[in-house]
């Protein structure tokens, strides 16, 4: 495998991987901008969010920062292009070449719940979101730790094998293959349905947090490569229902190119 693809393929980093390239004109337009003359960029800017909305952790995070109302600079990264790729991204923006990562005034961090909490920290996030109180911020970070080796890997990897992979290679998996990672994804989302939703609303607790929205994302995922969560778990299809409603019009603003390759928008029936 060739590393610009296993790149692509998120392959050589387990944190934020890359996904996948844009069919010509259906991008979403939220950014002002895209990167070009990296080393053009003065430290007196706001800070700047580099991302593509093909990342589930870039969505997450942009959908955060919407609802926080922070000031801050869109910088899209075409990763179809392999603008992550070049040697000028590594040394100006982020050395471990993903997204998303932010450039705050000369500071550069990677990694989606790094960049969470040092922003939290700082008082840009708000506390419904992300508690300060230590008990209820340990239980939005007991799902964070959680989700990111069981959810986020098996979904993701599902995404990869059944839509990107056969998009970038032409090959297409076995049904055994498809078969083996569906089981490992749904034992997670089994996890979500009967744990993590047992007695709550939302995933920590009544009200929404981070967690709720970082989920949401890799889950959504899951349209692109023709799984349906909401036809086994009605638990979840509730909550995503409310975790829509409440991030509204940023998620589905963050989210309009995999209901355009999916083919089934929010309010899309069973």
């Amino acid at each position: 495998m060739s590393s610009d693809l296993a790149s692509l393929l998120g392959l050589c980093n387990n944190e934020d991987p890359p996904n996948i390239p844009f069919h010509k004109g259906s991008s979403v337009q939220i950014a002002k901008r895209k990167v070009t003359k990296l080393e053009s960029k003065t430290m007196s800017s706001p800070l700047r969010f580099y991302y593509d909305l093909m990342s589930q952790p870039s969505r997450a995070l942009l959908i955060i920062f919407r609802l926080s109302g922070m000031q801050f600079e869109d910088c899209i990264v075409a990763l179809r292009n392999g603008e992550h790729l070049t040697e000028e991204f590594k040394q100006n923006i982020n050395r471990f070449q993903r997204v998303p990562c932010i450039n705050d005034n000369g500071y550069k961090l990677a990694e989606s719940v790094a960049i969470l909490r040092y922003l939290s920290a700082k008082g840009k996030i708000p506390e419904q979101l992300y508690p300060k109180y230590f008990v209820d911020q340990a239980r939005v970070d007991e799902f964070l730790e959680w989700q990111h080796i069981t959810l986020r890997v098996t979904c993701a990897l599902y995404f990869r094998t059944i839509w990107l992979e056969p998009l970038l290679t032409g090959r297409t998996p076995t049904e055994a293959k498809i078969e083996t990672l569906r089981m490992h994804m749904e034992r997670n989302l089994d996890i979500i349905e009967e744990v993590w939703l047992a007695k709550s609303e939302f995933l920590t607790g009544p009200a929404l947090t981070v967690a709720d929205i970082f989920a949401a994302c890799e889950i959504e995922q899951t349209r692109m490569a023709d799984y349906d969560v909401r036809i086994k778990y009605p638990k979840i299809r509730a909550w995503l229902k409310r975790v829509r409603h409440s991030c509204n019009p940023h998620y589905d603003a963050a989210h309009s190119f995999v209901y355009k390759i999916s083919g089934t928008g929010p309010q899309a029936k069973l």
